[in-house]
């Protein structure tokens, strides 16, 4: 943990032409680990929230929402590549619902805001290099994007990963890409400045942009928010919801004892034992969606100020260089989350919002549920529920991990879960056609089994 090691990663930064602010930030965060950071949150220097102005509450015309679409910008993170679901490419290419992919439904709920209201915001995605060619053809589908003031797409910065013994950049001649990793998701400030369109956001009279994560098709640009941050001038705004036991390993937010700040405590913050706090519902009960609306002229000023630097909190993330390679060498890469830039706006707020507004997708379970006959696309292509029941717990086990194999053994697409409560298959199960599942329904097999077409299932079942 010597100089030497941070010039040897400052060097290869520079070699590879990333942006000085990014470069900056990189500095920052690995002092901070030299110097034996953790990156925690204990239980005793926060305090819950306590009650929040609600969506459904606020007050809007159609007049401040056609105002307000003229000053927004909507930014997705589009720089997953599904690998966690064997995927090669961008995530955000994989059909959703309806046989539309999620790129298909972010760019229809863009123009459809634009048919409803007359005014389109710009819809502009934080891609890493390897979405980026193959999300932009996606997107050709769409000539009403190619009209707008603003680019496409942007590409976020990348940084090396650094060997966990001496915070040296980890060496990998098997295959060098994998010396990279991006900056976490609280890069996409840096990555707005240095792609210089920030400054444009500016220049247009764009007052906010609206981030969130693009496999999260319930986040879609809600004018009403909108509305309410201009009306109220409010400098940074986090979307929650109520926290259920689904929820108990994600993000929440909380205030700060020492300065009364609104801060977003993530799983890697919780301190050794405290995980009980953590995932503790009653006393934590917003959960954090990712979705955020921030001022860009506040954002700007303060990129100007710290050169880049916005002091985000560090996440700590161990893994080896070579992730399907768990013999591989232990490495740390510095990242930081975008929802933990709530502590440094003056006068952050947060949100209550529906439910719907979350309905990520991170693994098969998620795209089972929403590929299923609970969901569909209304005439402003948002996903809305057809039930008013909890969603099923779905448990899939590995053979539907990877979504070549999930899409073999489900050639119909999913069973009808419109009575079902949980959902779990535990071995290589095909499905047939209009298969039903009601209340609890458990399908086990030892090998390779089948599920005949108009199968009604409930209960138990263990196939031979």
């Amino acid at each position: 943990m010597t100089p030497e090691a941070l010039e040897l990663s400052l060097e290869k930064m520079r070699d590879q032409g990333v942006d000085r602010r990014a470069i900056a930030v990189f500095e920052a965060y690995w002092h901070q680990l030299a110097e034996g950071a953790q990156g925690v949150i204990p239980e005793d220097t926060i305090e819950p929230m306590g009650d929040l102005p609600e969506l459904a509450d606020l007050d809007v015309s159609d007049d401040e929402r056609r105002e307000a679409l003229q000053r927004v910008a909507v930014v997705k993170l589009n720089g997953g590549l599904g690998t966690s679901m064997g995927m090669s490419g961008p995530k955000t290419a994989l059909v959703a619902l309806e046989g539309l992919t999620f790129l298909d439904i972010i760019a229809r709920q863009v123009i459809a805001l634009g048919e409803r209201y007359g005014v389109r915001p710009p819809l502009l995605l934080m891609n890493s290099f390897r979405t980026h060619e193959q999300s932009l053809e996606l997107l050709e589908a769409y000539p009403q994007l190619r009209e707008q003031s603003l680019p496409l797409d942007f590409i976020q910065s990348r940084e090396p990963k650094l060997r966990a013994d001496d915070l040296a950049p980890v060496e990998w001649p098997a295959d060098p890409s994998l010396e990279w990793c991006p900056p976490g998701h609280g890069d996409v400030y840096v990555a707005l400045a240095a792609s210089g369109i920030l400054a444009q956001m500016q220049e247009q009279g764009i007052k906010y942009v609206f981030l969130s994560n693009a496999d999260n098709l319930g986040a879609s640009c809600d004018p009403d928010i909108a509305a309410w941050l201009l009306r109220e001038d409010v400098p940074y705004a986090a979307e929650v919801t109520t926290r259920t036991a689904n929820d108990r390993k994600g993000g929440h937010l909380a205030i700060r004892k020492e300065d009364g700040r609104l801060i977003l405590r993530d799983t890697a913050m919780v301190a050794d034992g405290e995980d009980h706090y953590f995932q503790d519902n009653r006393r934590h009960q917003w959960f954090h969606t990712n979705n955020l609306w921030v001022s860009v002229d506040a954002l700007a000023e303060r990129m100007e100020a710290s050169d880049g630097v916005l002091g985000l909190p560090i996440v700590i993330n161990r893994k080896t260089v070579d992730p399907t390679d768990k013999t591989s060498t232990k490495v740390i890469q510095v990242e930081s989350a975008m929802g933990t830039a709530i502590e440094r706006f003056e006068g952050s707020q947060a949100i209550r919002v529906p439910r719907s507004r979350f309905r990520p997708v991170k693994t098969t379970n998620e795209l089972l549920l929403l590929r299923s006959d609970l969901f569909e696309l209304d005439d402003d292509m948002l996903v809305r529920g057809l039930s008013d029941q909890p969603d099923p717990a779905i448990d899939l086990d590995d053979h539907y991990k990877y979504i070549a194999d999930f899409d073999r053994l489900l050639p119909h697409g999913s069973p009808s879960l419109a009575g079902c409560s949980s959902f779990a298959v535990h071995g290589e199960v095909t499905f047939g056609s209009d298969v039903t599942c009601e209340g609890d329904v458990e399908v086990v097999a030892d090998g390779a089994a089948e599920v005949p077409d108009g199968t009604h299932l409930q209960g138990r079942h263990e196939l031979t």
